[in-house]
């Protein structure tokens, strides 16, 4: 009998490639369902940035279209350096000022995100490995 996790470590790493992902396109369907888009627009709007309602569409569109297709195992490497830059600017942006702790309800600093980043890290680093699962 297998010992927990029960999966090989491929499996493992195969499970985290589809599963973090999806939290980037839950984040931007709940933008969507909540109609959010123009007041993050109005947020960047207000640290200076312009033409903001298409800047957020289009983190909305990669958040959805990225991690979906970082899911199936597309473009690792790249969707995955994509996403973090958007972390990172995120980081300075929005969570620096907050401090490190993220704290209770989303309202806070950067760890989340950082975890994130590390993440994807281990994502980019990995094989490209379609949806398959293999035996170590």
């Amino acid at each position: 009998m297998k010992k927990f996790p029960f999966l090989s470590s491929s499996q493992s790493l195969l499970l985290f490639r589809i599963v973090l992902p999806l939290f980037f396109v839950a984040h931007a369907v709940t933008r969507i369902a909540n109609g959010t888009i123009e007041r993050f627009a109005g947020f960047l709007s207000n640290k200076g940035f312009f033409a903001t309602t298409a800047m957020v569409w289009g983190i909305t569109f990669y958040e959805i279209v990225g991690g979906l297709a970082l899911a199936f195992g597309y473009f690792q490497r790249y969707l995955s350096l994509g996403f973090i830059l958007m972390l990172i600017m995120g980081n300075i942006i929005i969570h620096y000022e907050n401090g490190w702790w993220v704290g209770e309800h989303g309202a806070g600093g950067m760890e989340y995100s950082c975890a994130l980043i590390l993440g994807l890290i281990v994502i980019a680093a990995s094989k490209d490995e379609k949806l398959a699962l293999k035996k170590d």
